[in-house]
C-alpha cells in the first residue's frame, strides 16, 4: 500500500518516491499586470519549494495539471519561463509527469520532449488515482484505492465575531459513499484535494454555504462532503467541513473560467 504524506507547510503530495503537487498556473502575474497589479515572476519561488518538499528521498514528480494559466492562447511569460522550469525539474528529478488539466492547451509546446504527459483522465500510482479534476476520470484510475485531485483550489474560510473574513488554503480528505455506480464500475474508498501550489492564486472556500465546489466529481452524489475533514497546511485538522460551514454571501469564488483570481470582499 502506498504511503501518502502531505508536506508540512507545502501544498505537497510524497506518495513513496513520488512528489505530487497541482495547480503552478505558470503565467498568472501576466494576467494581474494586465488588471493593474504588477508582481515578479513567482516560478522561482516555486520550484524552490519544490525541491525543499521532495527532501532527499523524492525520485519523481507529478503535476496533476493547469501548469500553464492562460486558457486560451498562452503569454510570452509562459512561453518564456516553462521550458526552463521544466528543464530545472528534469535535472533534479528522473522522471517529470504532467496530467492535463483544463488550463494546459497545447502544452506539448511548452515542455521538453523527456516530460511525460498524460490526458486528463489521469494516471495512477500503484493504488492511488491521479486526475486534475475538471472532468470525469478514466475506469482505471476510478478503480483504484484512492483518488488524488486539484483543479478546486480549496481554502477554508474564517469568520470572526464582527464579521470579518480570511481564508487559508487547505487540503479537503474525505470518502465516496458507494462502491460503483453506472459511470464506473468500481469507486474509490477516499479522495483527496490538493491545495493549489502557487500562492497568488484565490480559492474556493470548501466551507462557504451555496458555493459549489468545481468539477464533476465535487459535485456528484458519490462522495461525502459533509463528513470530509478540513486539514491546515501545516497539518492542524479542523474537523469535519459540516461543523466548519460559513454563510458569506459576499464571497466571490475563484471561478476557473477566467484568469485572474477572484477574492473574498471583505
Amino acid at each position: 500500500m502506498a504511503d501518502i504524506q502531505p508536506v508540512p507547510g507545502i501544498p505537497a503530495l510524497k506518495i513513496d518516491d513520488t512528489l505530487v503537487i497541482g495547480d503552478l498556473h505558470i503565467g498568472v502575474e501576466a494576467h494581474m499586470g494586465a488588471k493593474g497589479v504588477h508582481l515578479t515572476s513567482h516560478t522561482d519561488m516555486m520550484f524552490d519549494s519544490i525541491i525543499e518538499a521532495a527532501g532527499t528521498d523524492i525520485d519523481r514528480i507529478i503535476m496533476i495539471g493547469d501548469i500553464k494559466d492562460s486558457v486560451p492562447g498562452s503569454t510570452r511569460q509562459e512561453y518564456r519561463e516553462i521550458p526552463a522550469f521544466c528543464d530545472r525539474l528534469l535535472e533534479h528529478f528522473s522522471e517529470v509527469c504532467i496530467v492535463r488539466g483544463n488550463h494546459d492547451t497545447s502544452i506539448e509546446e511548452f515542455v521538453p520532449g523527456a516530460v511525460r504527459i498524460y490526458p486528463a483522465t489521469g494516471m495512477a500510482v500503484g493504488n492511488i488515482g491521479l486526475v486534475h479534476g475538471h472532468t470525469w476520470p478514466s475506469a482505471e484510475v476510478m478503480s483504484k484505492r484512492t483518488l488524488v485531485m486539484g483543479h478546486c483550489h480549496p481554502t477554508v474560510l474564517f469568520r470572526d465575531g464582527v464579521g470579518s473574513h480570511m481564508s487559508e488554503p487547505c487540503w479537503l480528505r474525505g470518502r465516496f459513499v458507494k462502491e460503483s455506480d453506472e459511470r464506473y464500475a468500481h469507486l474509490p474508498e477516499s479522495f483527496i484535494v490538493v491545495p493549489a501550489f502557487n500562492r497568488l492564486l484565490g480559492g474556493s472556500p470548501v466551507n462557504a454555504i451555496g458555493t459549489p465546489l468545481l468539477g464533476p466529481i465535487m459535485n456528484s452524489d458519490l462522495v461525502d462532503l459533509d463528513d470530509a475533514r478540513i486539514y491546515l497546511l501545516d497539518g492542524i485538522d479542523l474537523g469535519l467541513r459540516k461543523d466548519l460551514m460559513v454563510k458569506d454571501r459576499k464571497f466571490r469564488r475563484w471561478n476557473d473560467d477566467e484568469n485572474s483570481p477572484r477574492h473574498s470582499s471583505l
